[in-house]
């Protein structure tokens, strides 16, 4: 392998934008990333396999593959130590030369041996905050990857990392705007149901709020829950919030 051109950079740059653009939230955007990773990084004589593993904070791993046997020895990193996690925690490409010969690792060795894959490279991928990821090739030749594919890799990652950045920030900002869409509903519903106990009861707002929210503890039920069984107790009609896009 040998280092893209310019013009194949500029291209590849192109590419990871329209991926962010075209994928409807981060799975699908690593699902296209992997297929794009092995594509790019493939010989016609030797296929290269792609495995991409995201770690964010209070959420599972996401994981995306461009080939089933990838997306196995990604997986098997959840539970067994491995160049993935490694190349993460070290932000250093970690290269296994022959898995058959590997010493590193034995219990993901032992468990990855029957996929017939011979020789992995895991590329940390620069992202932000407590968020950690990396590009993880496949081959099924022994000793496939040289200095210079680790290099090439290197340097497509680098600009992956953008795009994938980019996929980050926008699905974090999507995250942000449903989680405050839906406060706003239930906040909504629990300000209805307490105006409906300050009418039964002709008490003031604060009083109302406390009935509803000892009730709530009580019946061990959540708030708004019991705010929604109120306002269908007393609404003809299913009660429902707008707001604007």
């Amino acid at each position: 392998m040998v280092n893209p051109r310019p013009e194949q950079e500029a291209l590849q740059n192109g590419y990871f934008l329209d991926l962010v653009l075209g994928s409807e939230d981060v799975e699908a955007f690593l699902t296209d990333l992997a297929a794009f990773s092995s594509e790019s990084l493939s010989l016609s004589d030797a296929p290269v396999f792609c495995g991409i593993t995201v770690l964010r904070k209070k959420r599972a791993a996401t994981a995306a593959s461009s080939d089933e046997r990838a997306r196995i020895l990604d997986e098997l990193q959840n539970t067994h130590e491995g160049p993935c996690l490694t190349a993460m925690d070290s932000m250093g490409s970690v290269l296994v030369p022959d898995l058959v010969r590997e010493v590193r690792w034995p219990e993901y060795v032992e468990a990855a041996a029957g996929q017939g894959l011979r020789s992995v490279l895991s590329v940390p991928l620069v992202v932000e905050g407590d968020t950690r990821a990396a590009l993880n090739l496949y081959s099924e030749r022994a000793h496939a990857f040289s200095d210079a594919d680790v290099e090439r890799a290197e340097v497509f990652a680098s600009h992956a990392s953008k795009s994938l950045r980019l996929a980050l920030k926008i699905a974090q900002l999507s995250d942000a705007r449903n989680d405050l869409t839906a406060a706003m509903q239930s906040r909504t519903i629990i300000d209805l149901a307490v105006g409906a106990i300050m009418a039964q009861n002709h008490c003031s707002q604060e009083e109302a709020f406390t009935i509803l929210r000892t009730a709530s503890s009580n019946r061990n039920i959540k708030l708004r829950h019991l705010a929604q069984s109120i306002i269908a107790a007393v609404s003809s009609g299913k009660v429902t919030t707008h707001f604007e896009e």
